[in-house]
């Protein structure tokens, strides 16, 4: 069965709309706010989390920001990404032009798991807001990868929807890079537990 490995660049309060551009997702004033801490660990972290073959797992709005963007593109990551198989949440697959690319089907979480199901390499997410919830509430995430700057941008797309149920995660690894980015690995475990600090009264 195939790995599902989630990445996010995400700033301290949760957004991760438009990291690496002003215009890479619509109008958001705050584009390109991951840029200025760019880094070589960064760069060798996501290369070596991502395998060495992969496929990806995309929303219909990531795919088309991407589908402008990497077809044009050089370096490995360019590479392997215009050459993966591009697995779309979409109601248009008749419309996926760029690269091998297949439609999830109506039903987006049956779709996932049939694709996890198959041989091949591990499936990546990024971006694509509307299904890490899906992924982690239905037990489909293995690994989850933020890689958290150091700013707060108090709107944008979150990592995490209003109203999705509550999970917890165990922290696996901690790298930081020299601009104060930590790259945290975390594996999904479940809902989230609840206890309490007060003692019990006698």
């Amino acid at each position: 069965m195939r790995k599902i490995r989630i990445i996010e660049h995400i700033s301290l309060d949760g957004v991760i709309q438009a990291p690496g551009g002003k215009n890479e997702d619509g109008d958001y004033k705050h584009g390109g706010w991951s840029v200025p801490f760019a880094d070589p660990v960064i760069g060798q972290t996501i290369i070596a989390a991502h395998g060495q073959e992969f496929d990806l797992l995309l929303g219909r709005r990531t795919y088309d920001i991407w589908a402008g963007y990497w077809p044009k593109a050089s370096g490995v990551i360019a590479d392997t990404f215009n050459a993966a198989t591009k697995y779309v949440a979409t109601h248009r697959p008749e419309s996926l032009a760029w690269g091998r690319a297949e439609g999830l089907g109506a039903d987006v979480v049956e779709g996932i798991r049939t694709v996890k199901s198959k041989g091949g390499g591990d499936l990546i997410l990024w971006g694509s807001s509307t299904i890490t919830p899906l992924l982690l509430q239905h037990g489909l995430a293995d690994e989850v990868l933020l890689i958290t700057y150091p700013v707060l941008l108090g709107t944008g797309k979150r990592f995490f929807s209003e109203g999705s149920d509550a999970r917890e995660l165990a922290l696996v690894s901690t790298t930081t890079a020299g601009s104060g980015v930590l790259l945290n690995l975390y594996r999904p475990v479940g809902k989230v537990r609840t206890g309490t600090f007060a003692k019990p009264v006698k």
